[in-house]
């Protein structure tokens, strides 16, 4: 063994990049930490909410961060339902509280609208809400 300490860095580095190689249970082994400081308080939170779910706080951890870095496109697709319902309520009920009716064409012409927007008005929405969380401490 050579006491040149950049040999017996490299001779660990090369049995690390071996390890990483290695799979558990079908998946590439995990064996990189990602950490942050939290409160008491906020660790409360974190650790009654993992709780509820029934998860170990790692395995809520690593979803949230992959989803997030992922973009997940499920959450997209649950706010763009939630943002057609808002539009179709809007679109609907303002006319008929006004004493309007409102035809059979009319509401097909309101639904295609709807349709064709849900998708920009849900990210105007998601949008709208991470900036508001950026603002608050």
């Amino acid at each position: 063994m050579c006491h040149d300490g950049k040999l017996v860095f490299m001779s660990l580095l090369s049995s690390e990049s071996q390890l990483s190689t290695r799979r558990v249970r079908g998946r590439e082994k995990r064996n990189i930490t990602l950490n942050t400081k939290l409160t008491r308080t906020e660790y409360a939170e974190v650790e009654h909410h993992c709780e509820s779910l029934g998860l170990d706080f790692g395995e809520w951890l690593r979803g949230l961060v992959l989803r997030e870095v992922r973009n997940d496109a499920g959450g997209l697709a649950v706010m763009g339902e939630v943002t057609s319902l808002r539009l179709i309520l809007i679109n609907t009920l303002e006319p008929l509280l006004r004493g309007d009716k409102m035809t059979a064409e009319q509401f097909k012409e309101m639904l295609r609208y709807v349709k064709a927007n849900k998708q920009k008005a849900a990210e105007d929405a998601l949008a709208s809400y991470a900036e508001r969380s950026k603002d608050q401490p």
